[in-house]
């Protein structure tokens, strides 16, 4: 009896057929593009004439293959098992078994005790994610393997879900990164997702054998993993038909099953459509008839900017281009501000090629009639466009659509701009923006939410976009991620939707989540204009309309409003001539970028060099001003750098009584004033891990048991890996329950990840067994106690310190400590006053203690510095120290600050705050709605900035810019 095995995957459809000695004799790998069912019965008709009318035994596994199972009477074998019954089958001494998929990845622990791990519903780091950076990219899957190759330099890339990836890749392709260095960064990426998230404290080790599609066809892939888990070759396991082990599993699962069939019977069987319409909840359709979608169409072409033909134009013009995330748009208009030409394209990665073409052609064509007097650029890409072809202005992306909102209606009061990848929301009162509301890293309400589906399903957006005007049942998918969207989709086509239903469905979806997740319910306005190239979409219009309740402005350049605004602003500060390459120069016009690591500093940032024929050069990636040649002395006061170099300037040098290492992670940045001066007393040199780093990260990642911890306590098993690699044979790091009282809150708990985090290490690093880790329960508000305890801990290690010197040790600590606050609070005060003698605005960079940890903030505090503004932490002012009214219980000390300073400044002139917010903390998500309405009270503009292991600084800068803009037309 032959034995047929089917995989039925996320992307992919794998068959492998047996025969009677378990001998492949036949197998297939094949995209299926969302079309499941017809996929498998293309591949069964390959195997007819194979087995003829033999019987075979059956069974299937995958993602999708779940519902065909149900739906079709056909056993199912869940993957993960699959893949072990593959492996103990065909191969031995192997000890860890790494398998992905399209969207699936394992990890399977065969040697000291069976232990199989799978992602769950997020994709990101499997087939599916290196789709779309590829697609990003504008390059195919191939060709990104292929480059891969050829990588110098390593971009760290997030890698949980492909929207937040693309919030790191777009700005390295923007700024001129290397593509080979991009698609290595991106292998990267997929290698530490793995690690991260599925090996969680087990290390990969041993014999390791590669399955699955992307490991079997992209060898770059393979290298990436050889180097991060350090196999060596002959360690390392490609097995052949690595690709179809899962289905290899299936079939020989099946075996166990007795259930037969001929495979004509099979093909028959899923003929069959067994689909039922289960559609439980109404939703309503776009458009009713046709009449109703012309009306809708006739209205929206009343908002028009018009256009002047540029072959019979004479006279000067204004060049403004928007450079955005994922396209480029150029517009020149008239005196008259009529649009002479335009231009709206895919980047493809390279939007300084774009430029230049479209520079080329104008200069060639139109350079005797035409005069270009004045030029800006918006979007990602601005920095780097103005630097490359001598643009005039350079204007962030916010303020460049409300000049265009304005232009078609001047009494807007609301603006919602969907991008590609980001969306912005501006509120407008009095004529003069109110607030300004960014995504975050996710995109799923933006363009490429829908052009993943598109894509995946084998249809451009527009033809894609245009099935679901009139569906009569849009399937309702409700309003989440991509990734976790494709499991919806699939639910609903198992219930009978068509791919009319799912395409009506997502558009309602992008704009639920635009809504709902970015504005958060927000009321908007009555006089909405709406921009953004997902705009011309008139299902996701129809959708918003519906939603709203109410009819809104899209012109007819709607995916041009950035560069049009941009256009108009370069009018309004003409200055007679422009710095714009004229044809010579755009003849002999030569850009080449390489990557490098800059070593001035400890920051060590992976630049991105352009340098220009011209001989000027660009530098983007650093995080201070050191690689562009100015001096730090001269910068504006950055109290933020000040701490942090105040923290490393306490030290315990004196080894009279012994040597003890300190992690400088979490709540130790509040503390360790405190410690150090302690253990000085007590003759113990201190030694401290090292700077935090994404190096440092990577070395205790493995030790690491939960992926949705806050990346700061992340970084803490990097900081004790690195202690231990040291040599120190005593670690100490206190369990704290509780922080200083500082009479501010109803209580002063640290949060629980700070407070006990101590005791996580201790469980998940094994090498913790072989040192001494001291790690007393401490409350340093209760003096005997604490005294008492830090005696009991240190006794047996240091046997020569007695429990007085402990005890005077204690409060020289907590004499040092308070002049420690003190002094931040002195230097916040001289920032201030420079602020006020130089009207300058100063930003409260408010967080956490560790926010000022370089790695965790990304040097954040660095960009907004280079803005010309001054940056000082939550700490370095004097607030009113009350326990203030709130609508939340009010028990951690770290939030109460940051309520503090929000009441403390919001009654204070050219100061406003900025939150840095870690991903994985849910308190900072409610304290975050405090803070706003405390400052919006006052009138003040409040913005957060939300950091993760690979933060974007180019979106964190346009949310300030935006911020500083919105200040300045007050």
């Amino acid at each position: 009896m032959y034995k047929l095995g089917i995989d039925a995957g996320s992307t992919t459809v794998k068959l492998v057929l047996l025969d009677n000695n378990n001998k492949i004799i036949y197998k297939s790998y094949k995209r299926h593009y969302t079309k499941i069912k017809e996929s498998i019965i293309n591949e069964l008709y390959n195997i007819v004439d194979i087995v003829n009318e033999e019987l075979v035994s059956l069974s299937i596994t995958g993602s999708a293959g779940y519902g065909i199972s149900k739906e079709y009477d056909i056993p199912f074998v869940q993957e993960v098992f699959a893949t072990t019954l593959s492996v103990k089958n065909r191969l031995k001494d192997v000890d860890v078994v790494i398998e992905l998929g399209g969207e699936d990845a394992k990890i399977i622990y065969i040697s000291n005790g069976l232990e199989e791990r799978m992602n769950s519903s997020c994709a990101g780091g499997t087939g599916a994610f290196i789709d779309q950076m590829a697609s990003l990219m504008g390059i195919t899957v191939e060709e990104l393997d292929t480059i891969s190759l050829n990588s110098s330099n390593i971009y760290p890339i997030a890698s949980r879900c492909g929207v937040f990836a693309k919030s790191d890749i777009q700005p390295l392709l923007n700024q001129g990164a290397s593509k080979s260095d991009i698609a290595a960064s991106i292998y990267e990426a997929v290698v530490n997702q793995t690690i991260g998230g599925l090996a969680q404290g087990r290390k990969i080790e041993g014999k390791v054998a590669f399955l699955g599609g992307p490991l079997y066809f992209y060898r770059g892939l393979q290298k990436k993993f050889k180097e991060i888990l350090n196999i060596e070759s002959e360690n390392q396991l490609l097995p052949e038909n690595a690709e179809v082990y899962v289905a290899l599993g299936a079939a020989i699962f099946s075996y166990n099953e007795k259930i037969s069939t001929t495979i004509k019977a099979l093909i028959e069987k899923l003929s069959i459509n067994n689909s039922q319409n289960l559609i439980t909840k109404k939703v309503l359709p776009l458009f009713n008839t046709a009449k109703e979608y012309k009306e809708f169409i006739k209205r929206h072409n009343n908002d028009k900017v018009l256009k002047s033909n540029i072959d019979l134009y004479n006279g000067n013009a204004y060049l403004g281009i928007d450079a955005g995330s994922t396209t480029t748009k150029v517009v020149l208009i008239s005196d008259d501000n009529k649009i002479l030409y335009e231009y709206y394209s895919n980047n493809k990665g390279n939007p300084v090629d774009i430029i230049l073409k479209q520079l080329k052609f104008l200069n060639t064509n139109y350079k005797d009639k035409i005069n270009i007097i004045s030029s800006a650029v918006t979007g990602y890409g601005e920095d780097l466009i103005k630097n490359a072809f001598n643009i005039d202005f350079g204007i962030v992306e916010t303020l460049a659509h409300y000049i265009a909102a304005k232009y078609f209606n001047p009494n807007v009061d609301f603006i919602l701009d969907i991008g590609g990848q980001d969306i912005k929301c501006f509120e407008i009162k009095n004529k003069v923006l109110k607030s300004i509301i960014l995504n975050e890293a996710c995109s799923s309400g933006c363009g490429s939410f829908i052009e993943t589906f598109a894509t995946g399903m084998g249809y451009t957006v527009e033809e894609f976009s245009k099935l679901g005007l009139f569906s009569k049942h849009p399937a309702d998918l409700g309003s989440r991620c991509t990734v976790f969207m494709n499991s919806s989709v699939k639910q609903a086509q198992r219930n009978g939707a068509s791919i009319e239903d799912v395409s009506a469905g997502l558009s309602i979806s992008v704009v639920k989540n635009a809504l709902y997740k970015v504005l958060r319910n927000k009321i908007i306005g009555d006089n909405i204009v709406v921009q953004g190239g997902t705009m011309y979409n008139d299902a996701i219009l129809r959708s918003l309309e519906i939603e709203l309740g109410k009819n809104v402005i899209r012109s007819n350049i709607s995916g041009l409003m950035g560069a049009y605004g941009a256009a108009l602003y370069s009018k309004e500060n003409k200055k007679g001539y422009s710095n714009i390459l004229k044809s010579k120069d755009l003849s002999n016009f030569t850009h080449v970028s390489k990557g490098t690591r800059c070593g001035m500093c400890s920051n060590k940032c992976n630049l991105t060099i352009n340098i220009f024929n011209t001989g000027d050069k660009y530098i983007s990636g650093n995080k201070c001003t050191n690689p562009l040649g100015k001096k730090v002395e001269n910068l504006i006061p950055n109290i933020y750098e000040y701490k942090y170099k105040k923290i490393h300037s306490y030290k315990s040098d004196i080894n009279r009584n012994g040597e003890i290492g300190i992690p400088l992670v979490l709540n130790m940045y509040e503390n360790l004033p405190f410690f150090i001066t302690f253990f000085k007393e007590l003759g113990i040199k201190v030694v401290l891990s090292a700077h935090s780093s994404k190096e440092l990260y990577l070395k205790g990642q493995y030790t690491i048991p939960s992926d949705t911890v806050c990346y700061p306590a992340k970084l803490s098993h990097g900081h004790i890996i690195d202690l231990l690699e040291k040599g120190i044979k005593n670690i100490f790091y206190p369990c704290m329950t509780y922080n200083f009282n500082e009479n501010i809150s109803d209580n002063n708990f640290n949060c629980p990840v700070v407070a006990y985090y101590p005791e996580v290490l201790k469980s998940n690093i094994n090498e913790l067994k072989d040192v001494n880790y001291i790690s007393p329960y401490l409350d340093l508000n209760l003096q005997k106690n604490s005294i008492r305890n830090l005696y009991s801990a240190l006794k047996i290690t240091f046997s020569n310190i007695t429990q007085n010197q402990v005890k005077h040790a204690f409060f020289i600590g907590l004499e040092e400590y308070r002049l420690y606050k003190n002094n931040l609070i002195e230097e916040g005060e001289k920032a201030l006053k420079f602020a006020k003698e130089n009207n300058i605005l100063t930003i409260v960079l408010a967080g956490r203690p560790y926010h000022i940890d370089k790695e965790v903030n990304h040097g954040i505090d660095k960009m907004i510095n280079s803005l010309g503004l001054v940056v000082i932490p939550e700490d370095s002012i004097n607030t009113s120290y009350n326990k203030l009214d709130v609508d939340i219980l009010n028990q951690w000390t770290y939030q109460a600050r940051l309520l503090n300073i929000a009441n403390t400044i919001s009654n204070m002139e050219n100061i406003s705050l900025i939150q840095l917010v870690s991903f994985g903390c849910g308190t900072d998500a409610i304290i975050s709605d405090e803070i706003k309405k405390i400052l919006e009270e006052k009138d003040k503009i409040y913005t957060q900035i939300k950091i993760d292991e690979t933060n974007n600084l180019g979106a964190a800068k346009i949310r300030v810019r935006s911020m500083v803009e919105a200040i300045k037309s007050r």
